[in-house]
């Protein structure tokens, strides 16, 4: 009697235990379990604890989580004929746990492989400057097409982002004196705008002066007052604008001596060529 009670307990050791082992699956939360039942498929289980049938059910697991896929540096021959490498980033995850079994042998590495391919046909298709400018843009219309054809295997590609895009050296000069030349041609763009800007500014100043009377000489004594702030400049007063003719006018008891004939104050009549007569 007891050596049937201790068969029977190697029996269910031996036995019993490794079927409930095998039978008794767990599954995580970021993860799903594909189960075949003789090679036909089942359906996805999980997460949590799940029994299978022994020897007739083989469970596959996918995981869920984003991936982050890096696509190494690729040459790329842009339309403009200017080589580079370009590297890059794609992001993925597994939508279809179905799908992503028996419709590719291996999704990742399936992914990969179209990224590559996709990276340098969608770059030569533009041009260094669209290349170097216009990265939002190309990066969703990779991520679109890659996203197209991964889309029967069950993988949802969110993003694709352009890493690094290595320049030639002389490429690199060539840039840079582009971006000189451009800078340049700014600043003396900006230079023209002032010099106009300033020639109409004195124009309108010109109109204003003109417009009243006594302003032009008004600017003139001004203008002498600033020359002669350091006294170290001999200033001639001349009769600019018939400023010393309207001051002898409205002065008329300025009489016609020799102080005022020489400033100009006196008589017109003292101040002209000496007569011929007799010579």
């Amino acid at each position: 009697m007891f050596a049937a009670i201790v068969f029977v307990l190697v029996i269910l050791v031996v036995v019993v235990l490794p079927l409930i082992g095998a039978s008794v699956k767990v599954v995580q939360e970021y993860e799903r379990g594909v189960i075949f039942r003789l090679g036909r498929l089942v359906g996805a289980r999980g997460p949590g604890l799940f029994l299978i049938m022994p020897f007739v059910d083989r469970m596959v697991k996918i995981d869920l989580r984003t991936v982050t896929l890096e696509v190494p540096p690729q040459e790329v021959i842009t339309r403009d004929n200017v080589s580079v490498k370009v590297s890059a980033v794609a992001y993925f995850r597994v939508v279809n746990p179905q799908s992503a079994v028996i419709e590719v042998a291996n999704f990742q590495r399936a992914t990969f492989q179209i990224a590559q391919t996709t990276l340098r046909s969608v770059l030569g298709q533009f041009e260094l400057d669209q290349v170097l400018g216009n990265r939002e843009d190309i990066n969703q219309r990779l991520q679109h097409i890659i996203d197209e054809q991964t889309e029967p295997w069950g993988i949802k590609v969110t993003a694709v982002e352009i890493k690094d895009i290595e320049l030639p050296p002389n490429m690199q000069s060539a840039i840079a004196r582009q971006a000189e030349a451009e800078r340049e041609k700014r600043a003396k763009i900006i230079n023209a705008e002032g010099e106009f800007q300033a020639a109409q500014t004195l124009a309108e100043a010109a109109r204003v002066i003109t417009s009243q009377a006594g302003a032009l000489q008004l600017r003139y004594l001004q203008t002498l007052a600033d020359i002669g702030v350091e006294n170290n400049s001999t200033i001639v007063i001349t009769d600019v604008g018939g400023l010393v003719t309207e001051l002898r006018d409205s002065l008329p008891m300025l009489g016609a001596g020799p102080l005022t004939n020489g400033l100009g104050f006196g008589n017109r009549e003292a101040i002209r060529e000496p007569s011929r007569e007799g010579t």
